[in-house]
């Protein structure tokens, strides 16, 4: 049986994939990530959608994520101009 993604967790996955296509995204190491399969690990860490972590693990990725995102600290939203409070 597959496993169903929240509304939260499409919309965290959206934005690191644009994130990568726009050679926006970073490895936790700051280099810039080039591999489509390592950026999709990336996208479902920070969903909190990986089948390899706990649920409540995957819990916390995605509160940890969605208050990074409410404070605009994703490089998506600074290069749109967003200031990090």
């Amino acid at each position: 049986m597959a496993r169903h993604e929240t509304k939260a967790q499409k919309e965290t996955v959206g934005r690191v994939m644009h994130e990568f296509k726009h050679g926006e995204l970073e490895s936790s190491r700051g280099g810039t990530v080039k591999s489509r399969k390592q950026a999709v690990a990336i996208a479902l860490s920070e969903a909190g959608a990986s089948k390899n972590e706990s649920p409540q693990k995957n819990r916390e990725h995605l509160k940890k994520t969605k208050e990074k995102e409410r404070h605009g600290e994703t490089a998506q939203a600074q290069k749109e101009g967003h200031r990090k409070h």
